[in-house]
């Protein structure tokens, strides 16, 4: 399953917003209201929990100066990436996309691709907090 968040304008350079996405605890900044848990457990890891959804355990897996940061899933239960493709459109200024890929089956795809959708729109949206 492969989703996409929209393109995001954020007056911040691609060096600024990758040094911001590369450190875990920042991405409490970028979380939805409705987050139940954010815990950092590491330089380049969390936990985060949404009400009525199970934790998920997020490592750093990949990085691209200034231009790519790729996290995915900890455990391989639900095996996942989360990557923020980062832009620049100018000195001061860049474009964000987040796009999500996961191995789902077809009944845990249908489930979980409303909320994740959702949740990548709400991450990528809450980019100009960091």
């Amino acid at each position: 399953m492969n989703l996409d968040s929209p393109k995001v304008s954020v007056p911040k350079s691609a060096q600024y917003l990758f040094d911001q996405l590369i450190d875990a605890k920042n991405f409490e900044k970028l979380m939805p209201d409705n987050i139940a848990k954010f815990e950092v457990t590491g330089e380049d890891a969390f936990i985060f929990g949404l009400k009525g959804m199970p934790e998920i355990k997020l490592k750093m897996k990949d990085k691209i100066v200034p231009t790519k940061v790729v996290l995915g899933a900890a455990s391989d239960k639900l095996p996942f990436t989360l990557t923020g493709n980062i832009t620049p459109t100018s000195e001061d200024a860049s474009d964000v996309q987040l796009h999500f890929e996961g191995e789902f089956n077809a009944m845990m795809a249908m489930m979980v691709k409303g909320p994740i959708t959702k949740f990548i729109e709400t991450l990528a949206n809450n980019m100009h907090k960091l």
